[in-house]
């Protein structure tokens, strides 16, 4: 018999690949769907990876057909590299040397998805499996240097410029690499390129002291920058590596004095490209019109700025390291000159542009290592001891004024975009702090904050002098308010240092109250700053928020619609609301007369808003307001409540001001507590809409939150005069019970809440699909969330009638599913000690019930209830030891007791060895007395804990007080355990037919200590 023949692999047509790259390259959208699917199937059969790479380095296809190939190679391929089935080894040797036959590609997009796919596979395979990448690298860009001096090679510009790409992004891959095999690699690529690099670099820059206007048109200008500029990057990149091994992590030490080496030629450098850019662009008189000179100065530009980039990474890295480093202050001192410089021209000679003499970025570079720097030049070491390089007066006090008059007030570009786009211009100021190292103005204002922890003694009496002078002045025209504003910045800014020298609170009174109402157009820019600047002051103690001028000026800009308000001053005005009553000072008895005007700003702020984002500022400020209002914001409830169905609606899927608006409601629940009984009608549809898809994903944290809120302070589950209410939402949570293992604990909290409320209702509407979903959730379930879900279990238990959940029990396999966890004996010991503890509380609850459903599970797996009985009272005496709780192992001695009550053989057969040593060792730990004085008949428990100890989840809410009720009550608390168990074997007896009956066939075999033990317990003897 001949074997089975079997399959050939798949083999891909390189005709057909061809045919479905160039579909997907195609103008037409079907095609282009079809073949990027059929390309997705392809991909999967081994060699694919191969021909799609070859149609990507074949030039004579279609570029368009080329690009495809490439970027498809590259998005796929690197995820894929290890696979030995798609990529056997001598595939992967063809791609390895096919990705260097790209070094001389004309076309920039399939040459940068070629150094990306270098880089990736590098990282895998230098120099193992690659061990000619960087030698091939350095040889071309060697050979190219060389070829391009004596002009004996055509493409060497090409070649060089390609080879530079690639060994960056080569360098940019290892240059992020923790493991130490990749930092060894580092290391020797460190101590192979550095030298060759440095060299090229200082031969290919060779040409720019003879730069001028006239070179700019010339194409070989924009090559020799390119190539130049190039060349330093990856210096760069091995300069900022050795410096961070050798300064953060104290290995490679060898490499210190090159990379100090490196930054002095490089602070040599970059004041030299510095004036030479400054003589360049001032020689030209205004930008260039031509696009290969603005190609050229884009370039010389962007080489100056990767100066700054290495600067600034090595001194964010290690900063006291930097200031260190030769010729560190001269370059620091040199930046901040050219800042100096940039204020003697025109306005228009700084700009985001690479065009024009001074750029942002340029500038803001130089105020950033400036601001980092400044600590080494304060008046004291941090030692305490006197330092001997200082700034001097006249220094601090010009830098001070230049960032207040120059660099810190509103400019053009500023206004123009306030005018055109109010809520985006106050979204953007929001975000400064993420910003400031990118736009000049919050720059400035973090150095002006710098100078002046640093020298306050020069900085604060001039502040303090300037404002004095400008306090009191009126301010009418657009330059003198524009100043005014600045200065107000700067008063926010140093706030902290001025605090002793400027009497803010008078301030307030006497000035700012009626500067908040001028009407000028202009003035806006004032109000809003007053704004933020009383928000400012709060929040820095300054002033506290307990004054009601403080509230008389924010509610009237928050409120004013007049000519010398608008909506940067209003949205403004809720920002700065939020942080004075968030602040630690908030005094809500003087807020209290603000608070109606306050709320209703708010909410039709929030309606009249254009942007979500701005809706969710002011959402933010109206959850603090009624966070801190507390009670104060019950008759306030209906104007908050009103519009949120419609701004719900409106929101669509932006789930960040969904979650604010969910917030709004869960904070006027906590603050209304039982009167925001009426926001049922509310909060239903809400949460019910929270758990579609997709809201679900993003939305079922917040919604999960305002539910417990609503539950736990509410009064009644049913809503009012016919409106939705909380039992309406019964049926999700049992659904997210048994579906949602990921928030389980917070599932059950809720559920306990609704036990809490009112069980039997719960248990009449779905008690089946209540306990069958715990019955589920238990089965999957980690151990903590298991706990919690018994502990709802005994709760429920405990507060519902037994003939609401007994059969419920059964049916849902819960009963079931416990004695299994028992039998089998693999779970953890906490779960099996959990257990236990439900059964003790059904037992406690209803031990006529017991029987019948340790019967029922019998029957229902065809097997003697002896059977069922075994693992259940093996369990119970061996977990007795793992109870820690006095409390628990009274309620495990009580529910033991209720089973030898009810007379069962498989009980009584260990009545005299494991359960009455279970009871004396619950005896001889808890001590507890009957205390009838008074006619009290409670118990006083020595062993008890308060409920103020027990349980602080939701202090201060009406369920607070029901979860005490159920603690006071427990029958574990308020029933004497001896005369509890008396009282059950005095069933026994009954059950057995009498004292003696039960004695002779159940306690003759004990230990007569024992026996005499447990009698003088039961009758009060027990010393």
């Amino acid at each position: 018999m001949s074997p089975p023949t079997q399959a050939a692999p798949a083999t891909v047509s390189p005709e057909e690949l061809y045919n479905v790259v160039c579909g997907a390259a195609s103008q037409n959208p079907a095609q282009v769907q079809a073949s990027t699917t059929r390309l997705k199937e392809l991909l999967e059969i081994p060699g694919a990876y191969d021909i799609l790479q070859e149609i990507a380095a074949t030039k004579t296809l279609p570029v368009q057909v080329r690009q495809q190939a490439i970027i498809q190679f590259k998005n796929a391929a690197t995820g894929h590299w290890r696979s030995r089935k798609l990529f056997p080894p001598e595939h992967k040797a063809r791609i390895r040397e096919r990705c260097l036959t790209f070094l001389d590609e004309p076309d920039d997009i399939i040459s940068e998805c070629n150094a990306l796919v270098v880089a990736k596979i590098a990282r895998q395979d230098y120099p193992v499996s690659w061990p000619n990448l960087m030698s091939h690298l350095i040889g071309v860009i060697n050979t190219s240097v060389e070829g391009r001096s004596n002009g004996s090679m055509p493409n060497a510009t090409l070649l060089l410029r390609r080879s530079l790409e690639l060994l960056n992004a080569v360098l940019k891959e290892y240059a992020a690499y923790k493991m130490l095999t990749g930092v060894k690699t580092m290391g020797q690529l460190v101590q192979d390129l550095r030298l060759p690099l440095q060299a090229h670099y200082a031969h290919l820059a060779s040409f720019l002291p003879s730069l001028t206007p006239a070179s700019l048109n010339q194409v070989s200008t924009v090559e020799n920058l390119l190539l130049a500029h190039l060349t330093f990057k990856s210096l760069s990149r091995l300069t900022i590596w050795a410096y961070h091994r050798s300064t953060c992590c104290n290995d490679f030490k060898e490499f210190e004095p090159w990379v100090n080496e490196v930054f002095q030629n490089s602070a040599v450098q970059l004041q030299t490209i510095s004036e030479l850019r400054i003589n360049v662009v001032s020689a030209l008189g205004s930008p260039p019109t031509d696009p290969v000179s603005q190609r050229s100065l884009d370039l010389l530009t962007r080489h100056l700025r990767i100066f700054g980039k290495l600067f600034r990474r090595m001194q964010r890295d290690a900063l006291a390291h930097f200031v260190t480093l030769p010729m560190c202050g001269d370059l620091v001192l040199y930046y901040w000159s050219k800042v100096v410089q940039a204020t003697t021209g025109a306005p228009d000679q700084i700009a985001d542009s690479t065009q024009v003499l001074f750029p942002v970025r340029f500038l803001v570079q130089g105020m950033a290592l400036f601001r980092d720097s400044l600590a080494q030049w304060a008046p004291k070491k941090k030692d305490g001891s006197q330092n001997d390089k200082v700034l001097t007066k006249e220094f601090v006090e010009d830098a001070v004024k230049i960032l207040v008059t120059r660099f810190i007030p509103l400019n053009p570009a500023d206004l123009e975009g306030w005018m055109e786009d109010p809520e985006e211009w106050v979204n953007s100021e929001e975000k400064e702090n993420d910003q400031w190292e990118y736009e000049l103005r919050p720059c400035a204002e973090r150095v002006l904050m710098t100078l002046a922890a640093q020298y306050p003694q020069y900085v604060r009496p001039l502040i303090e002098l300037t404002f004095h002078q400008v306090v009191n002045q009126k301010s009418s025209d657009l330059p003198a308010i524009i100043q005014k504003e600045a200065l107000y910045c700067a008063v926010g800014r140093c706030a902290i240092r001025l605090k002793e020298s400027i009497p803010f609170q008078q301030w307030l009174e006497t000035s700012l109250v009626a500067e908040a109402q001028v009407a000028d157009h202009n003035y806006a820019i004032v109000k809003r700053r007053i704004a933020w600047l009383l928000g400012k002051l709060v929040s820095d103690e300054c002033i506290a928020a307990n004054t009601s001028k403080l509230w008389q000026v924010l509610v009237h800009l928050l409120q004013d619609q007049g000519p010398g308000s608008d909506a940067v001053v209003r949205l403004t005005a809720a920002i700065a609301i939020r942080e004075c009553v968030d602040s630690l000072k908030f005094d809500p008895d003087v807020f209290a007369p603000f608070l109606p005007s306050v709320v209703q700003s708010l909410v039709q702020l929030t309606a009249d808003a254009d942007t979500l984002e701005s809706k969710r500022r002011i959402t933010d400020s109206l959850n603090t307001v009624i966070e801190r209002a507390e009670a104060r914001i019950v008759p306030l409830m209906g104007m908050v409540a009103e519009p949120i169905p419609q701004l719900w609606t409106t929101a669509a899927e932006d789930w960040l001001f969904k979650a604010c608006l969910l917030g709004t409601v869960t904070k006027l629940v906590e603050a209304a507590k039982e009167q925001a009984n009426s926001l049922s009608a509310l909060i239903v549809p809400l949460i019910r809409d929270c758990f579609n898809t997709p809201a679900q994903m993003h939305l079922d944290e917040d919604a999960f939150l305002l539910w417990q809120s609503a539950l736990r302070n509410t009064t009644t589950i049913d809503g009012l005069n016919g409106a939705p209410g909380l039992i309406d939402l019964v049926p999700l949570i049992i659904q997210q019970l048994s579906s949602n293992l990921e928030v389980l604990g917070t599932i059950v909290h809720i559920i306990e809440s609704y036990f809490l409320l009112d069980a039997p209702r719960i248990l009449q509407l779905c008690a089946i699909d209540l306990l069958r979903a715990f019955n589920t959730a238990i089965n999957e379930a980690v151990n903590t969330n298991i706990k919690q879900m018994t502990v709802a279990l005994c709760l429920l238990f405990q507060v519902a009638p037994p003939g609401l959940w007994g059969e419920a029990l059964h049916v849902s396999g819960l009963f079931a599913t416990i004695v299994k966890g028992l039998d089998e004996d693999k779970l953890p010991t906490p779960v099996l000690t959990e257990y236990i503890y439900v059964l003790a509380r059904v037992a406690l609850a209803d031990r006529q019930l017991f029987l019948q459903l340790v019967s029922a599970t019998a029957a229902a797996q065809n097997m003697k209830e002896e059977l069922v009985w075994e693992p259940i009272l093996n369990q119970w005496w061996n977990r007795f030891d793992n109870m820690s709780e006095p409390r628990l192992r009274k309620l495990t001695a009580m529910g033991i007791a209720s089973l030898v009550s009810t007379g069962r053989p498989e009980v009584l057969d260990r009545l005299s060895t494991e359960i009455c040593n279970l009871w004396i060792d619950v005896f001889g730990e808890i001590k507890e007395a009957q205390n009838n004085a008074d006619n009290d008949p409670s118990l006083k428990l020595y062993w008890d804990k308060p409920f103020e100890e027990v349980y602080t989840d939701c202090e201060g809410t009406p369920e607070y007080g029901r979860r005490k009720a159920v603690f006071e009550n427990d029958p574990v608390r308020t029933t004497p355990l001896t005369a509890f168990i008396a009282a059950r074997l005095r069933e026994a007896e009954a059950a057995c037919g009498g004292g003696a009956e039960l004695h002779a066939r159940y306690l003759a075999k004990a230990e007569p200590l024992l026996l005499k033990q447990i009698n003088d317990a039961l009758t009060g003897t027990l010393p």
